[in-house]
C-alpha cells in the first residue's frame, strides 16, 4: 500500500509539472512513468500475501471479516483486503507463583478453596490451539487477544469450580490425576464453543498450607519409622527361628548319639583307644582291671 501511495504522488507531481512550467517540467514525463511503475508494483505487492507455516490468514475487507481463510503458502488476493495472520500451532498459557515463569509477571498462581475449607495454590499450564475453520468467528467475536479473554478466565474459573469437590490432601496426593482429568473435560467443551481446541491441562504444582504440609510430613515420617520397626522385628523373628532350628538340630543329634551308644559299643571304643596308647613310644604301664576304664601309669623318667 505504501508503494501505491508513493507512485500516485510521483504521478501527480509529474502531471502538475506538465501543466505549470517549473524546474521539474523537463522531468515531468519521467516522474509520471516512474509514478505509474511504482504504483503498479505497489498494486502487485498488495495482491500477493504469504502465510507462514502453522498460520492461517483471515481476510478483512473494510471491517467485514470474510469466512474463507487462507492456509499456509503464497496467495493472490484483492489488494484492498487486509489479511490478519493467526497462529494455529499449539500454544501454552502458564499461571505460576514463580516470578517471570508464567504469562503474567509476579505471582499468577490460582488460589482455590478445597472441600475442607483450606486454601490451596495451584500452578497450571493450558495447552491449546486455534481451530482453523473457527478463526473468522474468533476474530469477529473476540479478536486476536483470545488468550486474555477466553483461555485465562475460563481456566481459572473451572479450576476453582472443580476444586471444591476435593479436600486439600487428596488434591495433593491421591486425587491429583482425577482432578486434572475432571477439569480437562470441564474446559474442553467451553473452549470448543469459542473456536479453541484444548489439548491438555497440566497441573504443575500444588502447594498446601504450611500447617497441613507439616502434618503430612510428620505422618510420612511416622509411617516410615513404623515400616522400619516392622523390618527390624521381622529380622529378629527370623534370627530367633534360626536359633530355635539350630538348637533343635543339636538336641536331635545328641538324642540320636545317646540312643546309639550301648555298653558293648563303649567297650569296643575303649579297647581301640587303649590299643593306640599301647602303640605309643612313651614308656607306660597299663593295669587292666574289672572296671570299664584301665589305669595308666607313666614310667618315663623312673
Amino acid at each position: 500500500m505504501a508503494l501505491l501511495i508513493l507512485g500516485l504522488i510521483f504521478f501527480l507531481v509529474g502531471a502538475l509539472a506538465l501543466r505549470r512550467p517549473s524546474s521539474l517540467s523537463p522531468y515531468a514525463r519521467i516522474l509520471r512513468l516512474a509514478g505509474l511503475g511504482i504504483a503498479l508494483i505497489g498494486v502487485l505487492a498488495a495482491c500477493i500475501v504469504q502465510i507462514g507455516a502453522g498460520e492461517i490468514g483471515v481476510q478483512v475487507l473494510y471491517g467485514s471479516v470474510q469466512n474463507n481463510v487462507l492456509p499456509s503458502g503464497l496467495h493472490f488476493i484483492n489488494p484492498l483486503v487486509n489479511v490478519v495472520h493467526m497462529d494455529t500451532k499449539t500454544q501454552n498459557y502458564t499461571m505460576s507463583a514463580i516470578h517471570n515463569e508464567g504469562a503474567k509477571e509476579g505471582d499468577d498462581a490460582i488460589r482455590v478453596l478445597s472441600a475442607d475449607g483450606l486454601e490451596v495454590v495451584i500452578d497450571l499450564t493450558v495447552l491449546y490451539k486455534v481451530i482453523p475453520s473457527a478463526a473468522p468467528e474468533i476474530l469477529r467475536q473476540t479478536g486476536t487477544d483470545y488468550t486474555d479473554k477466553i483461555v485465562r478466565p475460563l481456566a481459572r474459573t473451572k479450576i476453582r469450580d472443580n476444586a471444591v469437590y476435593y479436600d486439600a490432601v487428596s488434591l495433593y496426593s491421591t486425587k491429583r490425576d482425577e482432578f486434572q482429568t475432571r477439569i480437562n473435560k470441564s474446559i474442553e467443551d467451553d473452549f470448543h464453543r469459542r473456536g479453541l481446541l484444548l489439548e491438555q491441562i497440566l497441573i504443575r504444582n500444588i502447594t498446601l498450607p504450611q500447617a497441613v504440609k507439616t502434618s503430612i510430613e510428620q505422618k510420612i515420617t511416622a509411617e516410615q519409622d513404623a515400616q522400619k520397626m516392622q523390618f527390624v522385628l521381622q529380622k529378629e523373628r527370623q534370627e530367633a527361628e534360626r536359633k530355635r532350628v539350630e538348637a533343635q538340630g543339636i538336641a536331635d543329634y545328641q538324642k540320636i548319639i545317646s540312643e546309639s551308644l550301648t555298653d558293648r559299643q563303649l567297650q569296643y571304643e575303649s579297647i581301640k583307644a587303649q590299643l593306640e596308647i599301647a602303640k605309643s613310644p612313651n614308656t607306660k604301664i597299663i593295669v587292666m582291671g574289672k572296671g570299664s576304664a584301665p589305669v595308666i601309669l607313666d614310667t618315663k623318667g623312673q
